[in-house]
């Protein structure tokens, strides 16, 4: 019979045992490790393996943390939880225990190569008691199951009824297929109207100096600072990176990471850099880190998007995978969104059904996923 167990640091599984499950996945163990060893304030982290006689058959991450109920709120509701706050500060925050990863595209949860789709619920259910089990110790009352993809054979919406989860849309990740030959062709397939704005917004590239590094350490500063206020401009904000996660990432994915950096040519200043993974299929495109005013004036985010699909093109990837925001440019530009769910539970019965009605105003209004 299945077993399953949890740990609070992905090193005491192993590699070899992890990437036995999720050798696949871009986002694995050295990621995930790189992750554990950033140092980001407010997670505590637990790493799940389930074994079937002694042979881990399923892995995934999970996490401990305080949970700000407004994170995803409007900001009407984040003013009026602001003012709540100023007699309760405790008020709409939960301590949740979640499996998946604040730092991941999609939930992580990973297989062996020869578990079949039937038996995953079971396998996943073995999961979710186990976490469950350790983050009630840890005082967690609210429990999640993170960004799972809505594909065929998903065996979350199963196991998700099984432990009486309730589900509400996640944020749809955003693909582009590199089925074109080349930049015209894939220029070809955008309308008109989207053709002539692209030609104008890129000639801003003309001022650039663009360099494409495996390394960033003589740079990570400006990295991080860029990183910062991009995160300032955003309307989310959950966990909160730190230099080591962009070394970290960089030096423990060698071959498997990219930096691509964006100079003004005139004065020399760093304007953007932008953290990729990628395999053989897919280039991942995992944080875009922009100076606001500089970088608008340049149209950076349309110049690194074109960046990227020429590296796709140039490594003979298959996929530009550019993640969950800016939807109206993606779908502009040619991708298609893949949508994603996110389960949750109280075992308090009372607030458990006060966040099933509340759960429409919790989560942010979706695009139409493909």
């Amino acid at each position: 019979m299945p077993e399953a167990s949890v740990h609070r640091s992905i090193h005491a599984i192993g590699r070899q045992r992890w990437e036995a499950c999720g050798g696949g996945a871009l986002e694995s163990f050295d990621y995930l490790a790189a992750v554990e060893a950033a140092g980001l304030k407010g997670f505590a982290w637990r790493y799940v393996v389930v074994e079937d006689r002694g042979r881990p058959v399923m892995v995934a991450p999970a996490f401990i943390t305080d949970y700000s109920l407004d994170t995803t709120l409007a900001d009407f509701g984040r003013k009026a939880i602001a003012a709540i706050r100023r007699i309760a500060p405790r008020a709409f925050t939960l301590k949740l225990g979640a499996i998946g990863s604040p730092c991941t595209e999609t939930v992580g949860a990973c297989f062996a190569p020869d578990v079949t789709v039937a038996t995953r619920p079971g396998l996943l259910s073995h999961a979710l008691l186990a976490f469950e089990a350790d983050a009630r110790a840890a005082g967690c009352g609210l429990f999640a199951i993170k960004d799972t993809p809505c594909v065929d054979g998903d065996p979350w919406p199963a196991s998700g009824r099984t432990h009486r989860f309730q589900s509400v849309a996640g944020l749809p990740t955003a693909i582009l297929d590199i089925d074109f030959a080349d930049m015209d062709a894939y220029m070809a397939r955008l309308s008109a109207a989207t053709r002539k704005d692209m030609r104008r917004k890129l000639k801003a590239a003309d001022r650039l100096e663009i360099t494409v590094r495996t390394e960033i350490d003589d740079i990570a500063d400006r990295v991080l600072e860029l990183y910062q206020l991009t995160r300032a401009r955003a309307d989310m904000q959950f966990e909160e990176l730190t230099r080591a996660f962009f070394t970290g990432v960089m030096d423990r994915m060698p071959g498997r990471s990219l930096c691509v950096i964006y100079r003004d040519m005139e004065s020399g200043d760093i304007l953007a850099a932008n953290l990729l993974l990628h395999d053989s299929v897919t280039l991942l495109d995992k944080f875009f880190c922009m100076d606001g005013a500089a970088g608008r004036a340049l149209n950076l985010y349309f110049v690194s998007w074109f960046t990227n699909v020429r590296l796709c093109l140039e490594r003979g990837l298959r996929h530009y995978q550019s993640g969950q925001a800016g939807y109206a440019n993606k779908l502009r530009l040619g991708s298609r969104l893949v949508g994603a769910s996110v389960y949750f539970r109280h075992r308090n019965p009372l607030l458990n059904q006060a966040l099933r009605l509340a759960a429409p105003l919790l989560s942010e209004d979706q695009p139409e996923a493909a």
